[in-house]
């Protein structure tokens, strides 16, 4: 019988507020549940991070195993922040890369097809996470292998970055959630020394080793997994100082890009002053999901346990209606952190979700003497009509008042959550039900405690630097990194300039950085820059309450750099002579061949890493000449005597070191301490 022609279209179709059933980790389901889910035979994930950007590889193989040929739907939950850099499907044994197209393109070709009774294949984006895919035929007893490869920032916070691989999205009740084989290999490589790494979700069952104080490693593999819950993978970097990051990357002739990073270090001494917090806790119905409300209760526990005895607190309940717990502020005694805490257990999440009112309410709460610290839970599933309401209801909140957002669970809109966030002058950050709830608690009072830096301004001169993302730069927290891309012309040495308000104190210091004419080892920033430009056109474009003036630009980028958004999909046809057909380029091809030539020499290089002698091993003069000091739980080091890590190209102003940018802005840092640390022995005298 003549080979059935396949393809598979990726249209995005993206309904950022509304919710969606997922299954778990990635599930190949037969069509209308008639073969039920088929078997996972291997499932395999690939991380590697390269000084905070995550590249993660999912490979899957699943098996019909009935004795007919079945049409299954193929459905992948996408990690928060994250962009799908390729995705593959393996037809007639071969490898096929797909393409980005402008969506009513992509759906033209795929009606054409479907018109001519030629099997289709259809993959939709169904949310802001959430990829579904039809795949025809898959033959009785064969099998079907997929590929999914995404690009995403980590979450740093307080000096320890978390990966989380989502397993514990809305699934079905009858979804077999086991794998055949389930393994996860996470390697970190760190330009900031790395002190520590471990596993909040799983523990012992990971084998974690620190090869070199740039390079750690973390292994997992299972048989007959369990893909109920999330893997969570955390390591903690040592800056003892504020410092600069760079990485770049340029190739041929053409214009570069960049990758900045500014981490506060611990210069400042924290706040002796009491703060005020309320702490919004969203109860909606589609909190009952995942056990969100669990963790949201886990959470905010947390928080509240961390209070000092001159904070003072109150919750706030809501889903249609906001409902308070003591309508007033009260000191974090222990009294009141009990009563807190039955009142946590006694929410039950349902109703809709209407977030407005519970923050009007929270503003309420307003001293014009202290900091008041909105802190809201919520998975953010809001109704759509009420988001233009939020975004104008945040940007008119008190001076004094700091708004952050929690987003709790997988199934969250985190797009809303960031703008809310940012829109108010505060941070958003993201849990995991197997993340570790006190230590997120701690680094997130750490930051409100050691205040570093407001209305941070940043200038490059002497390197032609032009499309920065974001164009404002972020206030700059403890713990947590300022990030801005952009773009460069040439290359040299460029001078650095940092301002920022300390505490009422201006702060500017002053460095030179090199930014380097060739650089190919990096090409992940490429993407995560354009990620970047058409999320902020995409913000800026809702709050004037339309798109129409940036959609060219979204999807001019998206074909580009290869990035599937709400205006673009992701085209698989069956060969090359179907994309000529069409007129199709093969930009992803050609991106997608450089980036794995780049992680194979990453690789290439970590493996020598790896294959170093091992700690313990060898003479006593070695021992003594190579012993490096390992993190508690972590496998004895691998070492190479006498060997320097490689910085993965283009980074500069790192390895924490006290580098020209760090020294500067550490001795400006620890000069407003002093001065402030004065002022107040002056003002208790």
């Amino acid at each position: 019988m003549e080979t059935r022609k396949r393809f598979a279209v990726a249209a995005v179709l993206i309904g950022l507020l509304t919710t969606h059933t997922a299954q778990a980790a990635g599930l190949l389901i037969a069509d209308g549940g008639l073969g039920g889910v088929l078997a996972i035979e291997e499932h395999t994930v690939k991380v590697t991070v390269n000084n905070g950007i995550a590249v993660t590889e999912v490979t899957q193989v699943f098996r019909n195993t009935e004795n007919r040929q079945v049409e299954a739907l193929y459905t992948f939950p996408v990690p928060r922040g994250a962009t799908v850099a390729n995705f593959s499907m393996w037809i007639n044994g071969k490898e096929m890369v797909g393409e980005v197209v402008e969506k009513e393109r992509a759906r033209e070709i795929y009606n054409s097809y479907k018109q001519q009774k030629r099997d289709p294949g259809l993959l939709e984006q169904a949310d802001h996470k959430t990829f579904e895919m039809r795949v025809f035929p898959i033959g009785p007893r064969a099998e079907q292998k997929v590929q999914i490869t995404y690009y995403q920032e980590l979450d740093v916070d307080a000096e320890w970055a978390t990966y989380v691989y989502p397993l514990a999205t809305v699934a079905s009740r009858d979804a077999d959630r086991r794998a055949g084989t389930f393994a996860l290999s996470f390697e970190a490589k760190s330009e900031v020394p790395i002190a520590e790494m471990t596993s909040p979700s799983h523990g012992e069952e990971f084998v974690i080793a620190r090869h070199t104080p740039h390079y750690g490693q973390a292994s997992l593999e299972t048989k007959d997994g369990d893909l109920g819950r999330d893997v969570v993978v955390t390591y903690r970097v040592e800056r003892a100082r504020t410092g600069i990051d760079l990485l770049t990357s340029k190739t041929g002739g053409e214009d570069g890009y960049f990758y900045l990073t500014l981490t506060a270090g611990d210069e400042l001494a924290p706040h002796n002053t009491g703060m005020d917090y309320v702490f919004v806790l969203d109860i909606s119905g589609s909190m009952a999901a995942e056990g969100k409300l669990r963790t949201s209760r886990d959470s905010v526990a947390a928080f509240v346990d961390g209070l000092g005895e001159t904070d003072r607190f109150d919750l706030i309940a809501f889903n249609v209606v906001a409902s308070p717990l003591f309508r007033e502020l009260r000191p974090a005694s222990s009294e009141n952190r009990a009563r807190g805490a039955a009142f946590l257990e006694s929410q039950q999440a349902r109703g809709g979700t209407i977030l407005g009112p519970a923050i009007t309410a929270a503003y309420r709460y307003r001293d014009p003497d202290r900091p008041l610290n909105v802190v809201i839970l919520s998975d953010g599933l809001t109704e759509q009509r009420d988001r233009a309401e939020l975004l104008a209801l945040i940007r008119s909140r008190p001076s004094n008042a700091r708004v952050f957002c929690i987003g709790v669970g997988n199934d969250v809109d985190k797009p809303l959550l960031e703008q809310l966030a940012a829109d108010a002058g505060g941070l958003s950050a993201f849990v995991s039900r197997e993340d570790n709830f006190s230590r997120t608690a701690e680094a997130f009072r750490r930051k409100l405690l050691r205040p570093v830096g407001t209305n941070v301004q940043m200038t490059i001169d002497g390197v032609d630097v032009y499309d920065l993302e974001p164009k404002d730069v972020s206030n700059l927290y403890h713990g947590t990194p300022v990030r801005a891309y952009g773009r460069y012309r040439k290359g040299g040495e460029a001078r650095i300039t940092v301002r920022a308000d300390v505490d009422g104190a201006d702060l500017s210091q002053a460095a030179t950085i090199t930014f380097p004419t060739k650089e190919s080892g990096n090409p992940e920033i490429e993407r995560m820059w354009a990620l970047h430009r058409m999320q902020r056109l995409l913000k800026e474009a809702d709050r004037t309450g339309s798109r129409d003036t940036v959609i060219g630009e979204i999807v001019r980028l998206g074909e580009a750099y290869s990035i599937v958004s709400e205006y673009t999909s992701f085209l698989v046809l069956e060969n090359d002579a179907e994309y000529q057909r069409w007129k199709l380029d093969r930009h992803n091809v050609l991106r997608t061949a450089r980036d794995r030539r780049q992680q194979r020499d990453l690789d290439a290089q970590l493996a020598a890493l790896r294959q170093a002698v091992p700690e313990g091993l060898g003479t006593a003069s070695d021992l003594a000449r190579n012993s490096q000091p390992v993190a508690p739980g972590v496998q004895p080091a691998l070492t190479q005597p006498g060997a320097r890590p490689t910085s993965g190209g283009g980074a500069s102003s790192g390895g924490g070191a006290l580098d020209p940018v760090s020294g500067g802005l550490a001795l400006g840092l620890a000069g407003l301490a002093l001065y402030r640390r004065r002022q107040q022995r002056r003002g208790e005298r």
